[in-house]
């Protein structure tokens, strides 16, 4: 995300009024899918918000808005009392279903002294209702929210309002069809497109350029997912209502990426302001630091939104051709824009990078981008360069199924896309018509799949929440030990930014499902994986959708409790959208230890504050663990 820790004031009073509209809003969202989801009451601005750990001595956290009928199904129990053994019981629709002893799990401490951790599988519940675990340990009692079990489970209960977020987070200010272009007299159309996130009114297609390693994909990957999800999974859409809605916010955003290509071939970066400091001109523009220092780097490499804004581009231009419409501009527009920015990058590539090198991510986005232009195309010249980008990815794949970022020992680790390794080698195994090169590929896939399941296990972890690899920063450079931990470290490249990973987890489950049917999985524990991946794929969207530590369901006006609303700096809360989530420590260079919400207000954004590639995810990742059936 691209807030910093101050106040944005210009943008106070439009807050203000959007959280006097929220509660007419939340009561239109809840009448809408009232049997699909329970919505959050309106939340009042606050002076000063602190979020502490629940101080109860028995918890039950659970996912709190939908569990798919036939797949993954656990509470996790908190207990910081001293008795022993504990018994529950799964309730649907009121009525105990399941009794049984609580499972003890191995013991943890790193997000809290003297605490122990049980779970309660349920998995084999596969009746349609509405689910709660009650436990008991000793005198101690607790129930825990409750849980829609359902077909299709949290698509079908927060697709309209995921979909909604993007409608809600457009863009439309006229004064955007005429930006300057930082360091000229040069005024471009930049219009539409949708605002980053809750605080800050800037667009991006990606930011943290600066620093190497971090590009997130964001406006670019809406727009991707929009439209591969209104193509590719017409059906899935369609069955509920939603196909022209979602072609309509594929085709938004495809039109504002035609908008934003130079007439050279790269796209801007960036539209920005300085998160809307008053008397900075809002354009197009580079920047970096807490202090949004305005740069030049604002022409997109692959790895800067340039790879998936080529990728959504050609995706959109077959959907307009399936659905025989399109946005302000045509099909034929969109290819066109395609092909002639892939062969822009493909020449200039490393000299939009800020150290001059590509990197990780400049393969795994261009691997996108060259699998939707083959999609669209079929011409040869795209599967011969996919073929060697997907090459140059595996090559960066250590032993143990990890990656490294260059061309060295830095470990790969993301906190919004690390699933995107996976799912770039996944979509480029079904363009590659020759059985050995398919093989190597599936091999990298599985091998990756088996590195994240061992990380994640690799120490107690009642939650199963994804770890990962990193090292720290020395000097502006990663360097010095590789170490393992379960939040990005705070001590990083770009000099400030870490947040939560709602978008991370997201990714991780979406790249666990789709990997695993590459490798012909026929599990039966859900998703038509196995046991172990099923688990690790719905454990990560349990975490944001309310089984944590802190029982806050991230996923705003769903679930039984939603994170604060703190204008200061973390903005506008839209029904739809997802906050940045759960973190380490502040304090911690390492990110060890765990927190949500400390304060001050004006840094709240690092947690609260919802932000474009949150829902991104989460659509992408409902839309790939939907069962195969509704395809």
């Amino acid at each position: 995300m691209t807030c910093v820790p101050h106040a944005r004031k210009n943008a106070i009073q439009a807050m203000a009024a959007l959280t006097i509209a929220l509660s007419s809003l939340l009561q239109v969202a809840g009448a809408a899918s009232a049997e699909l989801a329970t919505t959050a009451p309106a939340t009042k601005p606050k002076t000063s918000v602190s979020v502490s750990l629940p101080k109860q001595p028995l918890l039950v956290q659970i996912n709190q808005v939908a569990l798919e009928r036939r797949g993954p199904k656990r509470a996790v129990v908190e207990f910081a009392g001293e008795a022993g053994e504990g018994s529950y019981t799964v309730l649907r629709d009121g009525q105990p279903i399941k009794k049984g002893d609580l499972r003890p799990l191995q013991p943890f401490a790193e997000w809290g002294p003297r605490k122990r951790y049980f779970s309660v599988d349920f998995s084999d519940a596969e009746e349609v209702g509405r689910y709660e675990v009650e436990v008991r340990i000793g005198k101690q009692r607790a129930v825990s929210a409750s849980v829609l079990v359902r077909d299709n489970a949290v698509f079908a209960t927060t697709g309209t309002q995921l979909l909604g977020y993007f409608k809600r987070s457009r863009h439309t200010d006229d004064a955007d069809r005429n930006l300057r272009i930082f360091q000229t007299s040069r005024k471009v159309d930049a219009w539409g497109g949708w605002q980053d996130a809750g605080g800050d009114k800037g667009k991006y297609l990606s930011h943290l350029g600066y620093a190497n390693h971090f590009n997130p994909q964001q406006a670019s990957m809406a727009a991707w997912v929009l439209a591969y999800g209104a193509h590719a999974r017409k059906a899935l859409f369609a069955a509920h209502g939603l196909q022209t809605q979602v072609e309509d916010e594929a085709f938004w955003g495809a039109d504002y990426l035609h908008r934003v290509l130079d007439a050279e071939g790269y796209f801007y970066t960036t539209v920005f302001d300085q998160w809307g400091t008053p008397g900075v001109e809002r354009m197009v523009t580079g920047y970096e630091g807490s202090a949004g220092t305005f740069t030049t780097l604002y022409r997109s490499a692959f790895r800067a939104g340039g790879g998936m804004a080529i990728a959504a581009l050609a995706r959109a231009s077959m959907l307009a051709k399936q659905a025989g419409r399109h946005g302000e501009f045509d099909g034929a527009q969109y290819l066109a824009d395609a092909e002639r920015a892939y062969a822009h990058l493909r020449k200039f590539n490393p000299q939009y990078g800020a150290d001059g090198k590509e990197n990780i991510i400049d393969d795994y986005t261009a691997l996108m981008a060259l699998v939707e232009l083959h999609n669209a195309t079929g011409h040869s010249r795209y599967l011969d360069d996919a073929r060697e980008r997907a090459a140059s990815l595996i090559a960066r794949q250590q032993a143990d199924g990890g990656f490294v970022s260059d061309g060295g020992s830095r470990p790969y680790y993301h906190a919004a896309e690390a699933g995107l390794p996976v799912i770039s080698l996944s979509a480029y195994v079904d363009i590659e018509p020759e059985r050995g090169r398919r093989q190597r590929v599936l091999e990298a896939i599985g091998s990756a799949l088996k590195h994240e399941l061992a990380i994640t296990n690799a120490v107690a972890n009642p939650y199963g929440y994804a770890r990962q690899r990193f090292q720290l920063t020395q000097d502006g450079k990663a360097a010095g030990e590789i170490l393992e931990g379960f939040f990005i470290p705070h001590r990083n490249e770009t000099g400030y930014w870490w947040q939560g990973e709602s978008a991370r987890l997201a990714s991780l489950s979406a790249a666990m499902v789709i990997g695993g049917r590459k490798l012909a999985e026929q599990g039966t524990a859900g998703y038509g994986l196995s046991a172990d991946r099923a688990a690790y794929a719905q454990s990560q969207l349990d975490w944001t959708l309310g089984r944590n530590p802190y029982g806050i369901s991230m996923l705003y006006g769903f679930g039984k409790k939603n994170p604060p609303t703190v204008l200061e700096s973390a903005g506008e809360m839209f029904v739809g959208g997802i906050s940045n989530g759960i973190t380490g420590a502040p304090g911690s260079d390492t990110g060890a230890g765990i927190s949500f919400a400390p304060g001050p207000d004006s840094e709240q954004w690092r947690w609260v504050e919802q932000w474009i590639p949150h829902t991104t995810w989460m659509l992408f990742a409902v839309m790939a663990m939907t069962p195969d059936e509704t395809r």
